[in-house]
């Protein structure tokens, strides 16, 4: 089941035969750094962002456990049983976790369904028992039940308890102050890449709530397709805990067309934004959003989103963006001068298209931005760059505390 549900991942911006060999290349790469000792998490981190992530749910239980830092003694714990009656979360859980049956497989026998909504009702309330400084929040066993599916409930425990206490750490507290701020992020992202189309949700007064299920779900709940689901759980994983505002904000900036030609009116602005395409370019969205997060620290936003710092953030100090082999400007200084000869090979046919832009424009602006944003993925993605430069830190960062 595991490895027909996401072992492909999304689709890769070359030709088949090319990524075959790449695909095999990788695996390769994964094996070696997993055999390494100690295990080589900086290559792991590396080869979970660029792309195809990790591209099987197999891989993803060796790895995912090593990019979290879960030690392999809680691993090899057996997932222990809560009391159900009189447990304060247990009838919201058992709502949310009944009506979650489009994200288990279609064709799945209902006994075997039914035995794993069992297991993710059990993993939620363990992780709230162990934790009771957690508060259970609605969308939060979408999260839990792409870990279920993955890991299995033994791994999944394990890694759900730890990320709960880092990277979900602030949808999780009695109050929505911290998600708010981290929802807060958005716009500043959007107006410092499209200032027309933030003055246009500004005019619209849409505001963030559209995207609130993508973040607090990592897109679990919106999104179809597991292996698409899955492939932004490796990235996330591998990154800053703030990087899902910077992919919804990615998607937003892809949908410009689409939002500025919208009737500039909150519930239609809302409505059109609420609905998430499922035949996004994921490869290339990906990499947008490491571009952005180099280029747009949460360190340098953090002003305009709010007054306080984020709970998650504060576990993952920006990779220490600060430093001087990770000024943003020297990162992107040096990727331009790597995409200078790929642009300048590409000119012809970006002349090409903004020509026929006269007769058809939205197709051609389209065009050009695709190809900009799949010489991203060919050159790397600029949260590689972050990583890779990142990890040479990580002795001194006390990354998962």
């Amino acid at each position: 089941m595991k490895n027909s549900r996401s072992a492909g991942a999304s689709s890769p911006v070359n030709g088949k035969k090319d990524w075959d060999t790449r695909r095999k290349r990788k695996i390769v790469d994964i094996t070696q750094a997993l055999s390494a000792s100690p295990v080589d998490v900086a290559a792991l981190r590396r080869m979970a962002i660029s792309e195809g992530g990790l591209l099987t749910d197999e891989i993803r239980c060796q790895v995912w456990p090593r990019l979290l830092n879960v030690p392999p003694s809680v691993l090899d714990q057996d997932p222990e049983k809560v009391e159900r009656e009189n447990n304060k979360d247990y009838n919201q859980v058992l709502l949310d976790v009944q009506r979650s049956l489009r994200r288990f497989p279609p064709g799945m026998p209902d006994e075997q369904r039914e035995g794993l909504q069992e297991e993710l009702i059990d993993i939620i309330l363990v992780v709230l028992k162990r934790n009771p400084q957690l508060h259970y929040y609605q969308g939060y066993h979408d999260i839990v039940v792409t870990f279920l599916l993955v890991l299995g409930e033994r791994l999944a425990t394990a890694l759900v308890e730890k990320l709960s206490t880092h990277h979900l750490r602030d949808f999780m507290d009695p109050t929505m102050d911290n998600t708010k701020h981290i929802l807060n992020y958005l716009m500043p992202i959007i107006e410092r890449v499209n200032p027309d189309v933030h003055d246009f949700m500004q005019q619209a007064e849409v505001g963030t709530v559209f995207a609130l299920s993508w973040l607090i779900t990592w897109f679990g709940h919106v999104l179809s397709d597991f292996r698409h689901v899955v492939r932004l759980y490796d990235f996330f994983l591998a990154c800053h805990p703030l990087m899902p505002i910077y992919f919804a904000a990615v998607i937003v900036l892809y949908r410009e067309e689409e939002v500025l030609e919208c009737e500039c009116d909150m519930a239609m602005v809302h409505h059109l934004l609420s609905q998430i395409p499922q035949d996004l370019p994921y490869e290339t969205l990906i990499s947008r959003a490491g571009d952005l997060f180099v280029q747009f620290p949460p360190s340098e936003l953090a002003k305009e989103a709010a007054s306080h710092e984020s709970m998650a953030s504060s576990t993952f100090k920006d990779f220490d963006l600060a430093s001087t082999q990770q000024r943003p400007d020297s990162v992107l200084r040096r990727r331009r001068r790597q995409r200078q000869a790929a642009l300048e090979s590409s000119a012809a046919a970006a002349a090409a298209a903004a020509s026929s832009a006269v007769t058809q424009p939205s197709t051609a602006r389209r065009f050009v931005r695709l190809a900009v944003m799949g010489l991203t993925v060919a050159l790397g993605a600029a949260a590689l760059a972050v990583v890779n430069t990142a990890l040479e830190w990580a002795p001194k960062l006390d990354l998962f505390p």
